[in-house]
């Protein structure tokens, strides 16, 4: 479970996030939508545990964030960010065994939990040992996906994961997104810009503007009872929506 409590962030004198409360119950996918500039991103490296809030409290499974824990909540969260993230000297194997490693994992331990998810995220085992960059974007997000699962954490946190995909790769992603969420029964919080993604993998959807919240619901929700023309607006520049 992720609770947000009254967060407030600064940089310099311009407000990026403004009182933020939001909770999120455990196994549920939420989708945080919303324009460029709204805080989405920063709310999301709050969460992880990256970025410390001016004011408010964050929990994770009822513990708070504190500089004293931070390091141990990350190990509790899976992150993936656009494009992957990968170390470009490390070969994908590596990148995924980083923090296995360093918690004392054996090899066979390691190969054996990798092999795993890559059956789940549905990437050959071969490309496994290539490096990052002989790997297409697809095949990064894949990898990334698997370094974020491989402690088995609770909670997953995605920040425009799909967003510099091409469009036929990002179609598939999304679809084997949607089942591995509901397989694994992870505690999802995604960040994205486009309404149909947010619409098809949330179970309900986070618009904020502006450092703020500003309507949290189903994408029907949204559509039928927008709760200012700010909301209208936004829902209306996107029309095509993806439901199955």
């Amino acid at each position: 479970m992720i609770s947000v409590q009254r967060v407030s962030k600064n940089y310099s004198s311009k407000q990026v996030l403004d009182q933020i409360t939001l909770e999120i119950k455990s196994a549920k996918v939420v989708s945080l939508i919303g324009p460029s500039g709204c805080g989405k991103s920063t709310l999301l490296r709050i969460i992880m545990a990256l970025i410390k809030q001016d004011t408010g409290n964050v929990f994770i499974d009822d513990e708070e964030i504190t500089s004293q824990n931070s390091l141990e909540i990350r190990r509790k969260i899976g992150y993936v960010i656009q494009k992957g993230g990968l170390f470009p000297h490390l070969t994908a194997r590596e990148n995924c065994a980083i923090t296995a490693k360093f918690l004392g994992w054996d090899s066979k331990r390691i190969d054996s939990r990798i092999q795993e998810l890559a059956d789940l995220v549905k990437i050959d085992h071969e490309i496994i040992d290539r490096l990052p960059s002989k790997l297409s974007g697809g095949q990064q997000q894949r990898i990334s996906l698997i370094r974020a699962l491989m402690l088995d954490p609770n909670i997953l946190l995605l920040d425009e994961p799909l967003g510099s995909i091409d469009p036929m790769v990002r179609y598939e992603l999304q679809t084997d997104l949607k089942e591995i969420f509901t397989s694994l029964g992870k505690t999802v919080l995604l960040v994205t810009h486009d309404l149909n993604e947010a619409a098809y993998l949330g179970d309900d959807i986070v618009l904020m503007n502006k450092g703020k919240i500003i309507q949290r619901g189903t994408i029907d929700n949204l559509i039928e009872h927008p709760a200012d023309s700010f909301v209208q607006k936004f829902v209306n520049s996107q029309r095509s929506i993806r439901v199955g």
